[in-house]
């Protein structure tokens, strides 16, 4: 299952896509999450490790691609599933950018997330374009 989402964030790129690679920004716009804990690499380089804690879930991300604000690619490893996220800015103004993530499910393992993808894909749409909405309000929050 693949799908797109995108937004337009009222700031300009050089500050959001700053915003968008400190982890410690990460509780601010993901419900739930707790921690991200490097495994191995170098934070935030390519083929760095880390693992990704939330409140009813654990996650490995392993970063394919960094070089933002123009992509950002990672990998994300869950026991029920597997998909890669790929993270575009692009200046549209001096303020204005635009967010663009891909979503690619390549893997679900268990019955219940397999229904689930089938019967409800646009949940998994939905949540992503929360995460980026409240990504957003948080990023133009902070230049207030």
């Amino acid at each position: 299952m693949k799908f797109s989402c995108e937004i337009i964030i009222n700031a300009p790129i050089d500050h959001t896509a700053a915003v968008f690679e400190n982890p410690d920004n990460l509780k601010h716009f993901q419900d739930g999450f707790i921690s991200k804990e490097l495994i191995s690499g170098t934070e935030g380089s390519e083929g760095a490790i880390s693992k990704m804690i939330y409140k009813k879930l654990e996650l490995k991300e392993t970063i394919i691609t960094n070089n933002l604000p123009a992509e950002f690619k990672a990998l994300y490893e869950h026991k029920h599933m597997t998909n890669t996220m790929s993270v575009q800015f692009k200046a549209l103004a001096d303020d204005k950018t635009q967010y663009i993530s891909e979503i690619d499910y390549t893997k679900f393992n268990g019955l219940f997330i397999k229904l689930m993808a089938t019967l409800f894909p646009g949940m998994f749409k939905k949540q992503v374009y929360k995460w980026m909405t409240q990504f957003k309000t948080y990023t133009e929050s902070l230049l207030d």
